[in-house]
């Protein structure tokens, strides 16, 4: 059954070994743009399955690219931030993609006052990277990173006149076929009426503005909760729509309302590649949802503490793949969908 949430989403059925299919999956689309999106590890809460877990996904599917979404440590502690690290190496070490990451609400200092006025992300700086804004460019996408993070606020995150501007400006001078990706910590679109509050401050003007410069995907996490939602026509982008990508928490105890940690694939393969038979295909862009699945009565699973990955047995879990969304049917459609709040065709951008 099609998620009602997800726009010209469908769900394929289950493989019997989504590994091993991930596995040959990856091998034969060598130059398929491949970007897996986690957010919300909440390093200090982590599951030491999940985690053992996304590590082999990981190495399954090989991304191109690895993008972090916010809140990667629980209360932002050292010792929270060095697991975190590890972790970050890890995957990298398994697929030797290059990553980016953002800070969340959760990367600054709470209870440290002090801290949190005067060096609010100096532990993120230290052991994560000291690029707050990071970039990701090559010849299939473009992925600009937003920090949303204001130290005044408690959870709520904000984007500025200046960063929207930044990031129009920087999409508008995307290369032909580049998939055109922004990623902030907090949503800007929500399903559940119940989390308007977690909206992005600022979001409606930045959806807008990042619709005309041709953004194809806004990335986002902190509310644990995963789903595609088409928001916009978009003017130039890859797609006909900008749309929303929600991933939940990848490896937290912190799930929220019974849904499991899960993470996002998104695929792309640019126009022009030919399959086994020379034929030309066309490009495609849609998002697959894996879920972590824990193994039923494992007597052996423990819970994570910040960096303890000990005790970890193979078999204990993994993710599987539990939808795929794809991302381009007609433009009448994909901007139907959802909770339009863009653009109409021709409509201009105040």
């Amino acid at each position: 059954m099609t998620d009602p949430d997800l726009a010209g989403g469908k769900t394929p059925a289950l493989p019997s070994d989504p590994l091993q299919t991930a596995m040959a999956q990856g091998a034969a689309e060598g130059s398929v743009c491949r970007i897996l999106h986690l957010s919300d590890p909440h390093f200090g809460t982590e599951r030491a399955d999940a985690v053992r877990a996304l590590e082999e996904l990981t190495a399954a599917v090989r991304p191109t690219l690895l993008v972090v979404s916010g809140d990667i440590t629980q209360r932002a502690r050292r010792e929270q931030y060095q697991a975190a690290r590890r972790f970050i190496d890890r995957l990298q070490a398994c697929c030797g993609a290059p990553w980016l990451a953002i800070a969340g609400n959760h990367d600054i200092p709470l209870f440290d006052v002090a801290a949190r006025v005067a060096w609010p992300l100096r532990e993120y700086r230290r052991s994560i990277s000291e690029q707050l804004e990071p970039e990701h460019s090559d010849a299939q996408a473009l992925v600009l990173c937003v920090n949303t993070v204001r130290r005044w606020r408690h959870k709520d995150g904000e984007v500025s006149h200046a960063q929207i501007e930044r990031v129009a400006r920087r999409l508008q001078r995307a290369a032909p076929g580049q998939l055109r990706v922004v990623v902030t910590h907090q949503p800007v679109h929500v399903v559940d009426p119940a989390e308007r509050k977690n909206l992005l401050i600022g979001h409606e003007a930045a959806v807008r503005r990042w619709a005309q410069a041709g953004a194809d995907l806004i990335l986002g996490g902190h509310i644990h909760s995963a789903y595609a939602v088409a928001l916009s026509e978009s003017a130039s982008g890859v797609l006909p729509a900008l749309w929303a990508v929600q991933a939940g928490t990848a490896v937290s105890s912190r799930v929220r309302r019974e849904q499991p940690n899960s993470v996002n694939l998104i695929c792309y393969r640019p126009p022009g590649m030919r399959d086994a038979a020379g034929r030309v295909l066309p490009r495609a862009v849609s998002v697959q949802q894996w879920d972590f699945q824990r193994a039923a009565q494992d007597p052996h699973h423990a819970e994570g503490e910040a960096g303890n990955v000990e005790g970890r047995l193979p078999g204990a879990g993994r993710f599987v793949r539990v939808l795929e969304t794809e991302l381009l049917p007609p433009p009448e459609v994909a901007a139907g969908q959802g909770t339009v709040i863009g653009l109409a065709a021709g409509e201009p951008v105040a």
